[in-house]
């Protein structure tokens, strides 16, 4: 353990925590709302707009890298709010549609960039060990941000209060994590714990704060990328709550 490093391990750790913080009930939520993939086509729209701010040569003018993935997540939230109440019986095939579609205008803007490789792999995979302070600084003021009005608007959520508020936490989240961590800390945590009926919130945290812990230390240990170690470590955490017998 002395071996660790740990001014990268401690941070990606912190950036872990504010991922759950919203992530954990937005993914009960989503799963309520049988929206499961919105979580992902609305961080690709977003990862698009970061994408599009790059082309853009915005890359050393972060809050307008900032506010380009916004107002794309924005509007992707604002399409999906609108097949949620136009197109309900068609919903999960519009929202698979678009994340399709933000996915592969990405790489048709990427496709001349020679670093196209690894944008898109940070994109998808990220770089938690390597968030700076000022972004777990700004996604940790985000977050309270949100919880509060989350807590406040809580029985006013129409279509489209739920995704633009999904969207600004996942446009953070998808910075420093990559998109497919994104997911299953939406995910595995909620889908661990649907059957419970007590405690639900606090194990669907203890899912996750589990995950993220031994996928970093899995990832130094063996020398593996931290977003694709914490994604499995999430699953294994969460199968014994999920497959556990019920009780009489």
């Amino acid at each position: 353990m002395s071996g660790f490093d740990w001014d990268i391990l401690l941070p990606a750790l912190a950036a872990g925590l504010l991922i759950l913080s919203t992530h954990v009930p937005f993914g009960m939520r989503v799963l309520q709302r049988g929206v499961i993939f919105a979580d992902i086509a609305v961080a690709q729209i977003a990862g698009l707009g970061v994408v599009m701010a790059g082309l853009a040569g915005l890359e050393q003018q972060p809050w307008l890298v900032q506010g380009v993935a916004v107002a794309s997540a924005l509007c992707g939230a604002a399409v999906l709010a609108w097949l949620e109440r136009a197109a309900t019986e068609v919903k999960e095939a519009g929202i698979g549609l678009a994340f399709v579609l933000a996915a592969t205008l990405g790489i048709l803007l990427m496709s001349r960039d020679v670093h196209a490789g690894e944008h898109l792999k940070d994109m998808l995979v990220g770089q938690i060990l390597w968030v700076s302070n000022t972004q777990l600084l700004a996604t940790g003021l985000l977050s309270a941000v949100v919880l509060l009005a989350w807590r406040v608007l809580r029985a006013r959520q129409g279509h489209f209060v739920f995704y633009a508020l999904f969207a600004l936490v996942v446009t953070a989240s998808v910075q420093l994590a990559g998109i497919y961590l994104v997911f299953a800390s939406l995910i595995v945590p909620a889908l661990a714990t649907h059957k419970l009926k007590r405690w639900r919130l606090q194990v669907a945290y203890a899912v996750g704060i589990a995950g993220y812990v031994l996928g970093l230390l899995v990832s130094v240990w063996l020398d593996l990328p931290a977003g694709a170690a914490i994604v499995w470590m999430l699953v294994l955490s969460g199968a014994p709550v999920l497959l556990r017998p019920a009780r009489a």
